[in-house]
């Protein structure tokens, strides 16, 4: 049974919302760190570019000089993606884990490995290793998102 707009929204919100925290426990506190000195900005194997584009040239990406703007696009995104969601679910086996690991290897290949490739990897040359470690840090956040989508909507 295909879930109401009104679950899917719901269900929307609350995955962006746990991507969000997803997103502060990986990126910004152990790939950033609070005071800049994550593995991410402080190995001296990053690119310099990379460290720059964060940290030094203007202007800053807003996600660190003005998150408010774009911590509720991220939940709009997950609830574009709930959406999208709903409309394949019905195609996914039964049960929460077949569908939350499928779903969350679908937010991982086509969003956020998509991402890391095509800018951090190939605008800002940013390292194989410190890469590897940025797509495990997606894969947690795609996995928070995705059970939270799909345990709201099944």
């Amino acid at each position: 049974m295909r879930a109401s707009a009104r679950t899917t929204l719901i269900a929307g919100l609350l995955g962006g919302v746990a991507m969000n925290a997803a997103m502060f426990l990986t990126f910004r506190l152990i790939g950033f760190g609070m005071d800049g000195d994550g593995i991410l900005l402080s190995s001296p194997m990053q690119s310099e570019k990379l460290v720059a584009v964060w940290t030094r040239l203007e202007p800053l990406p807003l996600v660190v000089s003005r998150p408010q703007m774009i911590l509720p696009g991220l939940v709009l995104f997950a609830v574009l993606r709930a959406f999208a969601y709903r409309e394949v679910a019905g195609a996914l086996p039964a049960g929460f884990w077949p569908r939350c690991w499928r779903y969350a290897l679908a937010l991982w290949a086509l969003v956020f490995a998509f991402w890391e490739f095509f800018t951090p990897y190939n605008q800002l040359g940013e390292p194989l290793p410190l890469l590897a470690l940025e797509l495990a840090f997606w894969a947690a956040i795609a996995l928070a998102e995705a059970a939270v989508v799909v345990w709201w909507m099944d």
